[in-house]
């Protein structure tokens, strides 16, 4: 690619941004080999607590994507303050959703774990774990705005440091908790929310030393929290659209099997860290576009939309060539099973295929996101999903071996992605999204 006048602040923008997501997803699995160490019902109990929490902060994810877009529009408008007013108001909501969440979450935490049908050992652990770590969630859910109100500023280093210094802290307070107090599965629990809470309150320090520092009130505006909120609904709904997406590839590769069960979930997980690296161009894509569009400068804004596309496909086909290249090396870390390596290969070619696609996808999200267009992004999500779940229910009626029916549930994961870069393409050529000024 030729250089871009934007590469630079893209790249600024993207690494940080890159760092920070990795770093949450390597905690986890550090703090799952620390629970492992205990046995298999508190591991079991785990994964439980772990999906619910995941669940929750993934549905609130709008906080960090919301208030990105709403703080870069008004710091692209020149007005510094009234980005700040934003990034309060996006805070409160935080702090909102999160006590509602504790205050709703602790009478149903054993009703939830039973959901999952799991034995009373493990539902022991899970109510555990989840019972605690609710405390956190208060804290988890402003971390997520906080660092939307960074972003929004072109701050991703910060953001970089603070996650990686909680990771960092929070390994060995875990592994002191759970085995050298011999406080178990409650533990982990407790160290991971106090590193949250501990984080929580290094990103709101820094966002008051913000708002003080131009004369922004601390207090909450309650129209303003109340606007955030309304602009979140839309992105919730397309999380919610995605969740189900992700929720079926489970259920159909479930009904194919055991093995293909196995190492879809292999696949899929390295789906999801491969879109974590696709998703630090999409987080400098909501800085950067939001900006120019609150600047009126839509010149700029489609300008660095064409270039962040190349970043977003150029790193797809690196990242499919890698898979392409380590496929039944990469498999073998994960399985000794020889047909469910055999399994993984079949599908990571065609997860490998779909990642400069996904990259481009990636990309033109986060440009919707930073053009505040959540509304578009809804229904195109629900249009999406609204294709794949035929596509991927058909699959296991049509009663193919275990290998063809892997790899049908993962072409239709392409078509899902393939309708989501035809419905994002359309927007884009469109002038609808390039609405500028310093509110949307």
């Amino acid at each position: 690619m030729r250089k871009h006048d934007a590469d630079r602040e893209i790249l600024r923008l993207a690494l940080p941004a890159l760092g920070a997501l990795v770093a949450e997803p390597l905690f986890l699995l550090a703090d799952t080999a620390i629970v492992g160490r205990l046995g298999t019902p508190e591991l079991a109990g785990l994964g439980i607590a772990a999906t619910v929490l995941a669940t929750l902060v993934n549905l609130s994810i709008f906080l960090a994507y919301g208030t990105t877009a709403a703080v870069a529009r008004m710091l692209g408008a020149g007005d510094r303050r009234g980005a700040l007013r934003q990034g309060v108001d996006g805070c409160w909501l935080a702090l909102v959703i999160g006590t509602g969440s504790l205050a709703l979450g602790l009478p149903l935490t054993s009703w939830i774990v039973s959901l999952f049908s799991p034995t009373p050992d493990v539902a022991s652990h899970a109510e555990t774990y989840l019972r605690i770590s609710l405390f956190g969630i208060p804290a988890m859910l402003l971390v997520l705005a906080a660092t939307g109100v960074l972003r929004g500023l072109q701050d991703t280093r910060t953001p970089l440091l603070v996650a990686a210094t909680g990771a960092a802290v929070n390994v060995p307070l875990n592994v002191v908790l759970v085995h050298g107090a011999g406080l178990g599965i409650a533990g982990s629990a407790i160290g991971t929310v106090a590193i949250q809470s501990a984080m929580a309150a290094v990103f709101a320090a820094i966002v008051r030393a913000g708002a003080l520092r131009h004369g922004t009130s601390l207090r909450p505006h309650w129209p303003g929290v109340r606007r955030s909120f309304g602009a979140g609904i839309p992105l919730l709904i397309r999380t919610l659209a995605m969740r189900v997406a992700f929720v079926v590839t489970t259920l159909v590769a479930t009904a194919l099997g055991t093995a293909p069960l196995a190492a879809h979930q292999i696949v899929f997980n390295t789906w999801l860290l491969l879109a974590l690296i696709l998703d630090a161009v999409a987080i400098a894509a909501q800085a950067l576009v939001g900006r120019a569009l609150g600047a009126g400068d839509v010149g700029t804004a489609r300008s660095i939309t064409r270039r962040m596309i190349q970043w977003g496909v150029l790193a797809g086909i690196v990242l499919g060539l890698l898979l392409l290249a380590s496929g039944s090396a990469y498999a073998r870390l994960f399985t000794a099973d020889v047909e469910v390596r055999t399994l993984v290969v079949g599908a990571l070619v065609v997860a490998a295929v779909l990642q400069p696609l996904a990259g481009w996808v990636f990309v033109l999200d986060g440009v919707l996101i930073g053009a505040g267009d959540g509304r578009y992004l809804a229904w195109a999500s629900a249009v999406s999903v609204a294709v794949f779940l035929p596509a991927a229910w058909a699959v296991p009626a049509l009663d193919l071996s275990p290998q063809a029916g892997l790899v049908g549930l993962w072409l239709a994961i392409g078509l899902w992605t393939l309708v989501r870069m035809i419905t994002l393409a359309v927007r884009m050529r469109g002038a609808g999204w390039l609405v500028t000024g310093a509110t949307r």
